[in-house]
């Protein structure tokens, strides 16, 4: 099964969009795997952000995903990465439809609530960045069959 990395930022925190945020993943039935609220460390958001490390917004990034707690999520199932980033909607939520997280709840591009991996190799990457082996839960979901051939 493929996985990805979800993290519900600071904004949709304090936005009280958590539950909301995972009803749709679990929704769609998708299997959560990994589950953490936390406080980003510096060095860890400066990791993560890393390819965007030259380029001018990059301090304001780090800035804004170390000012508040998020929820980091590893999410399992058939074309997971994909149809996250379709749940997720557009980075700029202007753009983003209607339907999506961005679409339903963002108001701007600083801060658009949730980050999700854009491919299978950057998924793999993120979450061995925030989550060791031991916190993620191999599960067989009893829905598999009614979702899956």
């Amino acid at each position: 099964m493929e996985r990805t990395f979800i993290a519900i930022k600071p904004d949709g925190v304090q936005r009280k969009l958590i539950g909301e945020i995972i009803r749709r993943f679990e929704a769609k039935g998708f299997t959560l795997v990994g589950l953490k609220m936390m406080s980003v460390p510096r060095e860890l958001a400066e990791k993560h952000y890393e390819v965007h490390q030259e380029k001018p917004f990059f301090p304001g990034l780090v800035k804004f995903i170390t000012s508040g707690p998020l929820v980091a999520m590893v999410w399992e199932g058939d074309g997971v990465v994909s149809s996250a980033r379709k749940i997720i909607g557009a980075t700029n939520p202007l753009t983003a439809e209607p339907g999506t997280i961005r679409g339903d709840f963002g108001v701007s591009v600083g801060r658009n609530l949730i980050h999700g991996s854009d491919a299978i190799e950057t998924a793999a990457k993120e979450i061995s960045l925030w989550f060791t082996p031991e916190e993620l839960v191999s599960w067989d979901s009893a829905m598999a069959g009614w979702l899956y051939e």
